[in-house]
């Protein structure tokens, strides 16, 4: 896990630019963060993650553009703009790390998904292999716009949960 660590009581208390980098970390959107501090305090951190869960759905077309844009495409390290949830990023894409094959599959799927659809693949990496991620990568290609939409906020929510939740238990 990433070197990122915010107790619950400091979530629920401290300035919002004292949580901004932290935040980054979980979800790049501004709009995101605000939506989760607008609901503070939280009793418990299964509260301050069903929240967060919640903003992400929440964001507008652009916003959830904009919080996707902060993410590496699937097979590739982050660096550079990606570089807020780049600890996170390594360690969800752990499991990636895969065969010649697989990895070409990958960088041709990212970028037919992307001539598609607009923005990068994105799915929680967390706990999934190559050949999975692949194998999602490839039934997504078959959505309409609209279905990959909610697809993609819905993996933008689980993945910025499971961030919040492993900063949260620092």
């Amino acid at each position: 896990m990433p070197d990122v660590v915010l107790t619950l009581d400091r979530l629920n208390t401290a300035a919002p630019d004292e949580l901004a980098a932290v935040l980054r970390a979980c979800n790049t959107s501004a709009a995101w963060a605000a939506r989760l501090l607008a609901g503070r305090p939280y009793a418990g951190t299964d509260d301050a993650v069903a929240a967060a869960e919640k903003a992400v759905l929440d964001l507008s077309p652009d916003e959830i553009d904009a919080a996707l844009a902060g993410h590496p495409r699937i097979g590739e390290r982050p660096g550079g703009a990606h570089a807020d949830g780049a600890g996170f990023s390594r360690t969800e894409q752990s499991g990636v790390d895969a065969g010649t094959d697989t990895a070409t599959a990958l960088t041709t799927g990212n970028a037919a998904y992307e001539q598609r659809f607009g923005h990068v693949f994105l799915i929680r990496a967390a706990g999934r292999g190559a050949a999975e991620i692949l194998a999602e990568l490839e039934r997504r290609l078959g959505n309409d716009a609209a279905t990959e939409r909610a697809e993609a906020a819905a993996q933008l929510a689980e993945i910025t949960a499971l961030r919040l939740r492993q900063v949260l238990a620092g």
